[in-house]
């Protein structure tokens, strides 16, 4: 019986979820999910080992404040290119939320009533994104590149150059407080409850089992009953609902709202879940995994900051691990495919 991570409707559709489910040959430990949670492993006891100042607890608190913007869009992200789509607007999303923050509070508004502003604006955006995709028939990638565009421009038509900053204490404490005596922020509760409950979704019930078949084979989803169209629109809507979460949490974080906020984020969001073996051609993948690859380049990116590795470094760096995420799942499925075939 096939577990939630892989799903295969038919042996013409989806020859390779099925290999990966049934196959002897493929070593559970070799999963390239696990095998990123054990280079997250390495990764952390060489950095507290070697790196200095690596295990100060302020140190250690920056480093999950500052991934988790990523860590709570990975979230969604998984759920969405595990059922074939994507989301490049995230970012934008995000920053149009924070911008909007800035100029209602600007206006005299209360705190209280902008953020459920903010996010309902974020449930908003996904849904112009997943109509344009579900209804229309248009392609993710080429759809959400334009209103990762459009987002942007509104942002900065909200908000223009300005920076705002005099948000309420409490609220920039919560955003970049920690829990008194341990590193861990504040805003780190929140997401771990958001984690749980997104797992639990996606490899416990139902709905997660559809999400894996329609990513594996769509037209056999759609003829075996699956809700294809509404569930995907669903998703979208989720990711912009937690993009815009993201966005508001940025600006509380770093106590700036700007058009420019996340300027970016959605690239390093998509590396992060590739790295943790999602498959970006839907159908595959742990949300486990895309934690992992989260919470890597998050590490990498730290630790190399603290012995000085250039910002450029930095990006090549990531860049060759997003080829390799992309690179190492498909040959390992050739290697599994020909061990099978002979």
């Amino acid at each position: 019986m096939p577990d939630s991570n892989t799903v295969g409707l038919n042996t013409e559709v989806a020859p390779r979820t099925l290999i990966a489910v049934r196959s002897p040959l493929v070593p559970r430990l070799l999963r390239w999910d696990i095998v990123v949670s054990a280079l997250l492993l390495v990764l952390l006891l060489c950095s507290f080992s070697f790196v200095s100042d690596f295990g100060d607890a302020l140190n250690l608190s920056f480093l999950i404040g500052n991934t988790l913007p990523i860590a709570l869009i990975a979230l969604p992200m998984t759920l969405l290119v595990v059922s074939g789509e994507i989301d490049l607007s995230v970012g934008s999303t995000a920053g149009l939320s924070g911008a909007v923050m800035g100029a209602l509070w600007n206006d005299g508004l209360a705190i209280q009533v902008i953020i459920p502003l903010c996010l309902a604006l974020g449930l908003v955006c996904g849904l112009i994104n997943g109509l344009l995709v579900t209804r229309l028939g248009l392609p993710s990638l080429a759809v959400t590149i334009g209103t990762m565009a459009a987002y942007r421009g509104i942002a900065q038509i909200v908000l223009g150059s300005n920076s705002v900053t005099d948000f309420p204490q409490q609220y920039l404490d919560f955003g970049s407080g920690r829990i008194a005596g341990t590193f861990i922020p504040y805003a780190a509760i929140p997401w771990a409850v958001l984690a749980v409950l997104a797992i639990v979704l996606l490899h416990a019930t139902g709905v997660g089992r559809s999400l894996f078949a329609i990513g594996a084979a769509e037209e056999a989803a759609y003829f075996a009953g699956i809700r294809v169209k509404r569930l995907r629109l669903s998703m979208f809507v989720t990711t912009g609902f937690v993009s815009s979460l993201t966005g508001v949490f940025w600006v509380l974080h770093y106590a700036s709202a700007r058009y420019d906020n996340a300027t970016g984020l959605e690239l390093s969001v998509i590396a992060a879940v590739l790295l943790g073996g999602v498959d970006f051609d839907g159908g595959k993948g742990t949300l486990g995994g895309a934690i992992a690859g989260v919470f890597l380049l998050g590490t990498l990116q730290n630790a190399m900051s603290l012995v000085n590795v250039s910002a450029q470094s930095q990006i090549v760096v990531t860049g060759v691990l997003l080829v390799i995420s992309v690179l190492g799942p498909r040959v390992g499925r050739q290697l599994a495919l020909a061990k099978f075939l002979t």
